[in-house]
């Protein structure tokens, strides 16, 4: 019997609950960690309860899968990988998976669906070790569905919901009209890449959000917020597509008008002027945080104390964090090679 996405999704939440919850963190903190793949994705979440969730996993080679297992291992104490979800069928961002399960265990992978990917892309062979890579088991997303989490006492509650996946909204109940914000929407050209079906999630803990797109792109980004926002405003905006031009929709970015903006660029991919002068024009964000800084020439970057890497040849690998408070009242975002940190209050809303 094939039972219905989101009924997967919730008993996969109650296997692990139980085994994550035994191993609650003392300090019961939400924390995030953006590891440097170098222009890939590797978000890496560590709920209060002990339980993870990483986003991606970077580029094959072992360069990436053994970062990933770096922070998570040495520095967010963990074991193994509760969950796995693989944005969409880039290289960047599934090449590292076959790897990472050699190095650790990984228990189920969250995915949009190979079917729904354009056909040159679905029939990459890259993508053979991926497909046998060795997790628990393997979910295909639909939008709305969520990630039941193990909660713990003395903490605010903890969501993870996908908001969209292969082009499909979730709609919600809730949404508002943004005519005044969409009147100025503009479409680019469309994308025809598997970047366009990527799923895009947003984690919760009390008042607090997070959003991340995966790589998104222009248009699919417009209709989360256009006619109708079916996402809400959030404290932090993972960039999308690594902060690149054909992302970071200005519609998208200032309905939900974040405070703090992380861009997971490369050295020479991503955080790009267009999107960049997005962000900096954004009344309400207060800091943006690079994995890189842009070498290009004429590139637009943050403060240098907010780079976690600033040499390309020389790349140490340092990531980002961002560490919520119990109450998810408040949160603090770190670079740790700089020594620079921030505290920021939540929204209210």
């Amino acid at each position: 019997m094939r039972h219905p996405a989101g009924l997967i999704l919730a008993l996969a939440g109650v296997v692990a609950g139980p085994v994550a919850a035994e191993a609650a963190k003392k300090d019961k903190r939400l924390e995030v960690y953006w590891v440097d793949v170098e222009g890939g994705a590797a978000t890496l979440i560590v709920t209060p309860a002990g339980e993870s969730i990483l986003v991606d996993a970077g580029f094959p080679g072992g360069r990436d899968a053994g970062r990933i297992h770096k922070v998570a291992t040495e520095v967010a104490g963990l074991r193994k990988i509760d969950h796995l979800v693989v944005t969409h069928y880039h290289l960047d961002h599934f090449g590292g998976v076959a790897e990472l399960c050699d190095l650790m265990p990984v228990g189920v992978l969250y995915e949009h669906g190979l079917d729904s990917a354009p056909e040159n892309e679905r029939s990459d062979p890259r993508l053979e070790p991926f497909q046998k890579a060795k997790v628990g088991r393997r979910v295909v997303v639909r939008p709305g569905d969520e990630i039941v989490l193990a909660q713990v006492m003395g903490a605010a509650s903890v969501r993870f919901r996908f908001l969209a996946a292969s082009q499909k909204i979730a709609t919600a109940d809730g949404a508002r009209s943004n005519a005044a914000a969409c009147g100025e929407a503009r479409e680019k050209e469309a994308d025809p890449s598997d970047n366009a079906n990527s799923l895009a999630m947003m984690l919760e803990q009390g008042r607090f959000r997070l959003f991340d797109g995966g790589d998104l792109t222009w248009n699919v980004e417009g209709r989360l917020v256009c006619p109708a926002d079916h996402v809400g405003r959030v404290d932090v905006l993972q960039s999308s597509h690594h902060g690149v031009d054909s992302s970071n929709n200005p519609v998208l970015v200032k309905t939900l008008a974040p405070t703090v903006v992380v861009v997971n660029n490369g050295p020479k991919k991503g955080g790009e002027r267009e999107s960049f002068a997005t962000f900096a024009s954004t009344p309400s964000v207060k800091a943006t945080y690079q994995l890189h800084r842009n070498v290009h020439e004429g590139a637009l970057n943050t403060a240098p104390e907010r780079i976690a890497n600033l040499e390309e040849a020389t790349c140490a690998g340092e990531y980002v964090k961002l560490s919520v408070e119990p109450s998810g009242k408040s949160y603090t975002v770190s670079v740790p090679r700089t020594r620079d940190r921030r505290s920021f209050e939540v929204k209210r809303r």
